[in-house]
C-alpha cells in the first residue's frame, strides 16, 4: 500500500513537471504610466520560452486599443537566460492624442493549443495646455521646436566660402602676372575735362585747315561749324542745344542780347546763314563763308567761362615750367 502511494505521488509530480516545463510566461509593461499628448511611450511584451517552442503572439494593426496608436513596426529582441529558456522581447512605439485614462486589456499567447494572458495596464495621456473650446482656430499639440543655432556648421561653411575667394584671387593674380604679363593691378589715370571753350576752338582749328568749303563742300563745312558751335553752347550753357532748332536756340540764350550783345549777333548770323545753306541750297559769296568762321571764333572767346586757378596751384606750375626749362 505504502508502495502504490509512493508511485503515484511520484507520477503527479512527474506530469505537473512536464506541463510547467511546456508552459510560457509572459510580462507587459510600460515605460511610463503618464504621457503628454502628442508624445510617445513605450509598449514591451517579454515572453520566456524554450528555444524550440512555437508561441503565437498577437496581432495589430495601426492601433493597441482604442486611442493607442502605432508609430513603428514592432521591435523584436531575443536573449539567452541563465536556465537555458530565451527571453524573446516585442516592443512597440505607441502614441495617443486623447487627454484621458486608456486601459490595455490582457492580451493572448498561444503555443500548443495552451493560451497565457499578459496583464493588463492603464496609461493616463494628459493635455498640457488650456484649451479654449470656444475658439475655432487650430493650436499646435506641442510648442514649434527652435533648434539651436549651429555655430560649428556655420563656421565649417565660412571658411569653405573664404578659402574659394583666396583660390579665386590667388588664379587672378597667376593669371595676370604669367599668362598675359601685366601688372595684378593696374593703375587709373584720371582723364581730364577740358573746358568747352579749349574743345570748341580746338575744333574750329580743324575745320579752318581742312578748307571745306573751298574745295566745293559747302552744305558739309556750314553744318559741321554749327555743329561745334551747338556743342559748345550745351557745354558751356547747360542746353541741349544739339535736339533744338536755331530759333529755339537764340530764344533760350535771349539774355545776351542785353548782356553780350556782339556774341548774340554773330552766332544769329552763323545759324541764319547755315539754315539757307542746308534747307534753301544758298550758295553764299567766299567772304561770307569766312565771316561765319570768324564769328565762330568771335562767339565763343566772348562767352568762355575760364576757369579760376588756386594760387598754389599757379604757382606750383609756373615753378613746374621753369624746372622744365
Amino acid at each position: 500500500m505504502r508502495k502504490n502511494c509512493w508511485l503515484f505521488f511520484v507520477l503527479i509530480v512527474f506530469v505537473q513537471t512536464s506541463l510547467w516545463a511546456q508552459k510560457i510566461t509572459v510580462n507587459a509593461h510600460l515605460d511610463s504610466t503618464v504621457m503628454w499628448i502628442g508624445n510617445q511611450a513605450h509598449l514591451s511584451f517579454e515572453i520566456s520560452q524554450k528555444p524550440n517552442q512555437k508561441v503565437i503572439l498577437p496581432l495589430f494593426s495601426d492601433t493597441i486599443n482604442g486611442g493607442l496608436q502605432i508609430v513603428e513596426p514592432p521591435k523584436n529582441d531575443t536573449v539567452k537566460s541563465a536556465n537555458g529558456h530565451i527571453l524573446v522581447t516585442q516592443k512597440y512605439v505607441i502614441t495617443a492624442f486623447q487627454d484621458s485614462l486608456h486601459y490595455i486589456p490582457p492580451f493572448p499567447f498561444v503555443i500548443d493549443g495552451d493560451t497565457v494572458w499578459s496583464k493588463s495596464l492603464s496609461l493616463k495621456v494628459v493635455q498640457p495646455f488650456k484649451v479654449d473650446t470656444a475658439s475655432n482656430s487650430l493650436a499646435d499639440i506641442k510648442p514649434v521646436l527652435d533648434p539651436k543655432f549651429d555655430w560649428v556648421g556655420f563656421f565649417v561653411n565660412a571658411l569653405l566660402v573664404l578659402l574659394v575667394v583666396a583660390l579665386l584671387v590667388l588664379g587672378f593674380i597667376l593669371y595676370r602676372k604669367y599668362i598675359q604679363n601685366k601688372p595684378v593691378f593696374e593703375k587709373t589715370i584720371p582723364v581730364e575735362v577740358l573746358p568747352a571753350h579749349i574743345i570748341a576752338l580746338s575744333q574750329l582749328d580743324r575745320i579752318k585747315n581742312e578748307k571745306a568749303w573751298q574745295q566745293g563742300r559747302i552744305k558739309e563745312y556750314h553744318t559741321d561749324l554749327t555743329d561745334v558751335i551747338r556743342e559748345y553752347i550745351e557745354r558751356n550753357f547747360d542746353i541741349k542745344s544739339m535736339e533744338m532748332t536755331s530759333e529755339e536756340i537764340l530764344e533760350h540764350l535771349h539774355s545776351l542780347r542785353s548782356t553780350q550783345k556782339s556774341a548774340y549777333q554773330v552766332l544769329k548770323q552763323i545759324l541764319q546763314l547755315a539754315d539757307l545753306v542746308k534747307f534753301a541750297k544758298w550758295n553764299p559769296a567766299p567772304d561770307e563763308h569766312e565771316s561765319s568762321l570768324t564769328n565762330a571764333y568771335l562767339f565763343v572767346n566772348e562767352t568762355k567761362i575760364e576757369e579760376v586757378k588756386p594760387l598754389e596751384e599757379v604757382k606750383t606750375e609756373e615753378l613746374k615750367t621753369t624746372k622744365e626749362a
